[in-house]
């Protein structure tokens, strides 16, 4: 039932599979730990969302994320700066996944705007988010989608927020994708947002990947994590670019 359930959902909670299969909240945690050593599931904070596959793992491939650890303080501190009331873009990529995951189950009235179909699928399971998917052409690779098509639906959204994610983060090269067609969606989505956060572990700093998004002044935040070079921190700020160290 609970695999069901997550190939319908993209999502459970503990407190609804107690009450729909009638066992103490215990029992649960021992199934969700069960399917997660089988590779069925992700376990996260109150319930698990779906183990997707992939190709590739990382931020252009979504199976179990790398660095779990590290994203996962970085998604804390995205978390803290979704609203109700306002509309939000996520771009795709493990990271922007998990924070996905971790949206509250407070939001009761939120707008997210992705092109990730993993995202969008896990977001289904919240009943406070309302969910617009951007069009274009699978990258079957990352389970997500690009082209023109997206670009045109993006061009007429005002967004109040840009949660996204980047491949490589470089003083003097700004914000890159290995994915050219990836980096034009998010460069659409920064474009449309009033607010611009970047979220990149610390083994994105100083790596520069083949697409370039945006220059660094051009974002807003970065939340990154404390093992991040000091002395790229140090450049970035200077450049006016708030960095979030978890």
């Amino acid at each position: 039932m609970i695999v069901d359930d997550l190939k319908d959902h993209g999502r459970v909670q503990i407190d609804d599979l107690v009450a729909s299969m009638g066992v103490s909240a215990v029992t649960i945690r021992n199934d969700l730990a069960q399917l997660e050593q089988a590779h069925l599931l992700r376990r996260i904070r109150g319930g698990a969302i779906a183990a997707f596959t992939s190709r590739h793992d990382g931020d252009d491939g979504l199976s179990v994320p790398t660095r779990l650890k590290e994203k996962e303080r970085i998604v804390s501190a995205a978390v803290e700066m979704i609203r109700d009331g306002e509309t939000m873009f996520m771009s795709s990529g493990s990271t922007a996944e998990l924070l996905a995951a971790h949206i509250p189950a407070a939001i009761k009235d939120l707008v997210v705007v992705t092109n990730s179909i993993n995202v969008a699928r896990i977001l289904t399971g919240h009943e406070g988010v309302t969910v617009i998917v951007t069009g274009g052409t699978l990258r079957p690779k990352s389970n997500s989608l690009v082209s023109p098509l997206g670009d045109v639906l993006l061009r007429e959204i005002n967004a109040d927020l840009a949660l996204l994610s980047a491949s490589g983060v470089h003083e003097t090269r700004g914000f890159t994708n290995s994915s050219w067609a990836e980096a034009e969606v998010t460069k659409a989505m920064v474009r449309a947002a009033k607010r611009v956060v970047f979220m990149a572990d610390y083994t994105k700093i100083n790596h520069i990947a083949s697409a370039r998004i945006v220059e660094l002044g051009r974002a807003d935040t970065l939340i990154t994590n404390k093992a991040a070079p000091t002395d790229f921190m140090k450049a970035a700020r200077q450049k006016g670019l708030e960095i979030i160290a978890t």
